[in-house]
């Protein structure tokens, strides 16, 4: 029989309490960071969607997938290979999310327009890709909205030279709730199980994205979403609905 300390009931009973909480304290931030997606959508923006590590789960929650908005990209330090011409083992370097310079190549394969929001996601917040990718958003003018765990960026150094962490750069942040190491039982003896971030990123994400629809509704605009692609007419509705950002996002021909 299991430790209580460390069981799945426990698990399951004190993540659903944060995702409970969640709901409540996250409110006010939920609906600044959904009028930052509608007006995006509504300025024929894309909305551009960067992480690394596990934080890239929450990524794909916002880009791309059925039920989601049909104007998001996927950004991802594999876009090196994918789209930059760099050799496959470029991403064998365990310290390639430390480099300088690698987020402002990502950032030039996106080809970003003005009005295109950035969101970065990033449990610490202070990896050096990631606040560079941040610092070039807002360097070019976009609006930027962060996914980060406060008690933990708040209790760990900055990465980057400039000495910034990626909640001091954003238009909005969402913090996650996350402890800081991200896990969420601790063990006998030192140390902790079970992670929490993912779970409270899609809920965070999801929150904003059906309330940015909301907005959109209210203005009398239909949100661009994805039907999925195993319906029936659902590939061809969204292909359809492509087409208004071909050569923008990733899912289209350039």
């Amino acid at each position: 029989m299991s430790d209580e300390s460390v069981s799945a009931r426990r698990f399951a009973r004190e993540s659903m309490a944060v995702l409970d909480r969640l709901t409540e304290s996250a409110r006010d931030d939920v609906a600044r960071a959904a009028a930052l997606i509608a007006d995006c959508v509504r300025a024929d923006g894309v909305i551009q969607a960067f992480g690394t590590g596990h934080s890239q789960a929450i990524v794909l929650e916002l880009a791309g997938r059925a039920g989601g908005l049909v104007p998001t990209n996927r950004l991802s330090i594999a876009d090196l290979v994918l789209y930059g011409g760099e050799a496959p083992s470029a991403l064998d370097d365990p310290l390639l999310e430390r480099r300088a310079g690698v987020a402002a190549r990502i950032y030039d394969l996106a080809a970003p327009r003005p009005q295109d929001l950035f969101v970065v996601i990033s449990n610490s917040g202070v990896n050096n890709v990631i606040v560079e990718m941040a610092l070039k958003a807002k360097e070019h003018g976009h609006r930027l909205l962060a996914l980060t765990s406060l008690a933990h960026t708040r209790a760990v150094p900055a990465g980057h030279p400039s000495g910034k962490k990626l909640a001091d750069l954003a238009d909005v942040v969402l913090d996650n709730a996350a402890p800081r190491g991200d896990a969420l039982l601790e063990l006998p003896g030192g140390g902790a199980v079970c992670a929490l971030s993912t779970l409270t990123g899609v809920l965070l994400v999801q929150m904003a994205v059906a309330e940015a629809s909301a907005q959109l509704i209210a203005a009398g605009e239909r949100p661009p979403v994805y039907v999925s692609a195993n319906v029936p007419g659902g590939f061809e509705g969204n292909l359809e609905l492509e087409k208004r950002y071909a050569g923008r996002i990733r899912r289209t021909a350039s």
